[in-house]
């Protein structure tokens, strides 16, 4: 009897195709990668997670070419020693379907309001 051989999928693979296939999973995946960007110990898992989800949403030289930098730019910028610029991660996000959005940290600090007391 002979068996089947089931061709390897490598991890890096599947995970492309779950967040090709899953936009929530790849939304909240790029929630986290963001949030890891602050971090500067993090910062290439960051980096490494928006460039998976460009593989996902048609692979780097397409995101590349509609956020219109050069694939060799954008290899380099999302890197693990990467350091892209406002504009290129703006660009990569629109080009995969998303967008920045911001939301209160942690540690916002509220503004003290001083009232100032009249003279006299």
């Amino acid at each position: 009897m002979s068996k089947k051989i089931k061709a390897a999928v490598s991890h890096r693979e599947r995970e492309v195709a779950e967040l090709r296939d899953d936009r929530e999973l790849a939304v909240e995946y790029l929630k986290a990668a963001m949030e890891s960007l602050d971090d500067p110990d993090d910062r290439a898992a960051g980096l490494l997670a928006l460039r998976t989800v460009a593989e996902a949403y048609g692979g780097l030289g397409a995101v590349a070419s509609e956020a219109g930098i050069s694939r060799e730019a954008l290899y380099r910028a999302l890197s693990p020693t990467g350091n892209p610029t406002l504009r290129i991660i703006l660009a990569v996000l629109k080009a995969v379907g998303m967008r920045l959005s911001v939301e209160p940290g942690p540690h916002a600090i509220a503004r003290e309001e001083t009232a100032i007391a009249p003279l006299g």
